[in-house]
């Protein structure tokens, strides 16, 4: 089976100069205001971040959820493309590294996941993406005999995901957990 195609699933990006970066700096300024404040954030505070007109906005994203899908998906191809990057790594150090990517998407996510239709296609779509990614690092170091040959890939990201709801203190004191509960899939003591 094919991997999921995203592309079709995010506004498109403009092809000339000046459109494009406006298209970037709004997806970055509505990744830094949704993770700040939540999906209800009022449209006119990205355009004012991004330094483009409220037209603009609308220009490149016709409809709220069309921005909140375009930002979804572009994070899930981050962390996909991330995975060949992990793929260069030891099994282990792959495996870890990605799920590290993982737990800094989630943020992300959640500040989404709101404005987005769970049932849709697009929601549906990068899940799998992010299974297909994860999937592979994940058999690859149970292979090397490196982590527990009786977890699957759903029970990886849902333990990781929990990570994401716990209020720690800082980002290291989460990261230190995080560690700690990857020891805890390792196929023999670390």
């Amino acid at each position: 089976m094919p991997p999921v195609d995203l592309s079709s699933m995010r506004a498109p990006r403009p092809h000339r100069a000046d459109a494009a970066r406006n298209y970037d700096a709004l997806l970055a300024a509505a990744r830094d205001v949704l993770t700040e404040y939540g999906a209800d954030v009022p449209m006119d505070e990205i355009a004012r971040r991004a330094d483009v007109s409220i037209a603009t906005l609308y220009r490149n994203f016709p409809t709220r959820e069309q921005l909140l899908e375009t930002i979804y998906v572009s994070e899930v191809e981050a962390v996909r493309h991330f995975a060949e990057e992990a793929a260069q790594l030891g099994p282990w150090e792959g495996v870890t590294s990605w799920l590290g990517r993982f737990v800094d998407y989630v943020a992300t996510k959640r500040a989404v996941a709101t404005g987005i239709d769970r049932q849709g296609a697009t929601w549906g779509a990068c899940a799998q993406a992010l299974y297909e990614s994860g999937g592979p690092l994940l058999e690859r170091a149970q292979q090397a005999g490196l982590m527990r040959a009786d977890v699957d890939i759903d029970d990886v990201i849902r333990l990781v995901t929990a990570f994401t709801t716990v209020n720690f203190a800082s980002a290291d004191q989460r990261d230190r957990m995080l560690t700690v509960a990857l020891d805890g899939l390792a196929a023999t003591r670390r």
